[in-house]
């Protein structure tokens, strides 16, 4: 086989083990990330929720007041019903008391509706706190298991990156050129085997020929179809 062949073949394998372990480290990082997610969300609620509860502390205050000013109001007719001289004057005195009364049962009720509802909240609150002091307990140890996972996946990469960079330092200069320009587009299938006459790139049969130069591999040649540089696979795995 073609030295820079072989060399472009060699770098194709090293090229897709690096790549391989990008998602060892998302799969790494990702409990600990869903733990921080899941943090960030109870978050959230927690801050909602304590600003619904202060919304509706604020209007139960508000009604609050109301109910004050209407029992005020309350007492003031009672002192003016014996001042009242015409029926007129009772009458209308009578109208507003009634009135007052509805809105005070209606206050009443209001206040009571809005004490439940902050209630509720406030339960939905200390629940979502005691799971966030679980979880932040939680996530030390989550941290430490995936930095030891990491540090295993980066000391291989490391290998890897130092394998690549002897390998490049000896190949052809014209040739990685050529493989760059290719593996812009193709990525990891920049290098691909035949198979049953066909580019293992774009699946594509290729003439008697070029077969031919793939099999005696004694330059590097390249699919007419997509442009992927070929080779036989000797050895199966």
């Amino acid at each position: 086989m073609n030295l820079h062949l072989k060399q472009l073949i060699d770098l194709s394998h090293v090229d897709k083990a690096i790549d391989a372990f990008e998602p060892q480290i998302e799969e790494a990082n990702y409990k600990f990330e869903a733990a921080l997610a899941k943090k960030q969300s109870i978050d959230s609620d927690i801050e909602n929720l304590t600003n619904e509860i202060r919304d509706e502390e604020i209007k139960k205050k508000k009604n609050e007041l109301h109910l004050a000013e209407l029992s005020q109001k309350l007492v003031d007719n009672s002192r003016k019903s014996n001042e009242v001289k015409t029926e007129r004057e009772m009458k209308s005195l009578q109208l507003e008391e009634e009135i007052a009364k509805e809105q005070v049962t209606f206050a009443n009720e209001e206040i009571e509706r809005l004490e439940r509802i902050v209630e509720l909240k406030t339960e939905q609150a200390e629940a979502a706190k005691k799971t966030l002091v679980e979880l932040d307990a939680n996530l030390a140890s989550i941290k430490a298991e995936v930095d030891e996972k990491l540090e295993v996946i980066n000391k291989s990469r490391q290998e890897v990156f130092v394998k690549k960079e002897k390998l490049i330092s000896e190949m052809n200069q014209k040739g990685l050129a050529f493989y760059q320009k290719i593996r812009r587009w193709a990525k990891n299938s920049t290098v691909v085997p035949v198979e049953e006459q066909a580019c293992m790139g774009c699946h594509m049969l290729i003439n008697d020929k070029i077969y031919a130069d793939v099999i005696k591999a004694e330059e590097i040649t390249t699919c007419p179809h997509c442009g992927r540089i070929l080779y036989m696979e000797t050895d199966k795995e």
